[in-house]
């Protein structure tokens, strides 16, 4: 579980939202068995679309993020609810490199940034929302800041960090983002930045045993921020055997009597919690009926 916290500056200029994502990401590490740098990275990611995803407001909104710079790990998507709860896969999550010159873990190596960072917001309407802007870091929290600032034009500012144990657990994980709502109040830009300074890295943060409501409140310092609202949000995948039929009714009835024919039992696994489900030859052929 991981806990989302939302803080509101006392005249409404600035949210700050900040969450603490250590049990979600060590969830991807097991279900993916992530190396040390795939786990940073799907890990920012993840808690990225954990904060993004809990500023919508309903309860069949679904928010996808999905980056791919053309680095070794390829394409990571996140998919999270209005709850924040999120699901994670990654095209390869074996993938590793070397420290950077810092000593830090490579993640802006490792996504690369040559390709986008992709949002898709499903709000119910007719078509989804999709909004994309060129990766210009890699390393995801500069990539956030910046959508927002080209696709939305919503001032932000995105923290996001992962540690990572000698054993590939996962210490401390989480992220903060401040978001100024219009119209924009200078003076609260002025505080902001000057937070921002004081405000240690996310995990140094968590290590030293802030929870996330004293990191949201960090971030209104000087704004008389008070917490708005909190909730446990967890890794959660929706799959179930009844939207794995549907999906393998997708294939059409060739390819679905082909599949029949070849395998007494045909597995399916989900690349987001990795759950497996078998369909025999004669429930194949059940599902062609219904096409």
């Amino acid at each position: 579980m991981g806990k989302i916290v939302r803080a509101l500056s006392a005249d409404g200029s600035a949210l700050c939202s900040a969450i603490d994502t250590t049990d979600i990401v060590n969830e991807i590490h097991r279900i993916h068995g992530t190396s040390a740098t795939a786990s940073a990275a799907a890990g920012r990611l993840a808690t990225a679309a954990c904060i993004m995803g809990a500023l919508m407001k309903n309860e069949t909104d679904r928010l996808e993020l999905r980056i791919n710079g053309g680095g070794k790990i390829g394409t990571i998507t996140t998919v999270a609810d209005y709850r924040g709860n999120v699901k994670c896969c990654i095209d390869n999550p074996y993938a590793d490199l070397p420290l950077n010159a810092k000593g830090k873990l490579d993640v802006g190596g490792i996504v690369g940034t040559d390709g986008y960072l992709t949002v898709i917001r499903d709000l119910g309407m007719k078509e989804p929302y999709v909004g994309q802007v060129p990766i210009i870091s890699g390393e995801i929290a500069m990539d956030v800041t910046q959508y927002y600032a080209v696709s939305e034009q919503i001032p932000t500012v995105c923290a996001l960090g992962v540690l990572v144990d000698t054993d590939l657990t996962i210490k401390k994980a989480g992220g903060y983002m401040i978001q100024l709502v219009p119209p924009v109040n200078e003076a609260a830009i002025d505080f902001i930045e000057e937070n921002i300074k004081d405000m240690q890295s996310v995990t140094k943060m968590l290590e030293d045993g802030l929870t996330p409501e004293e990191i949201a409140l960090k971030g209104l310092k000087g704004l008389d921020g008070e917490i708005l609202d909190s909730w446990e949000a967890q890794y959660y995948c929706d799959c179930s055997r009844e939207r794995t039929e549907q999906v393998l009714i997708t294939l059409g009835k060739e390819e679905l009597a082909k599949l029949a024919d070849e395998d007494p039992v045909t597995e399916v696994c989900c690349h987001f919690c990795d759950n497996k489900y078998r369909f025999t030859s004669d429930e194949l052929r059940e599902l062609i009926k219904r096409i």
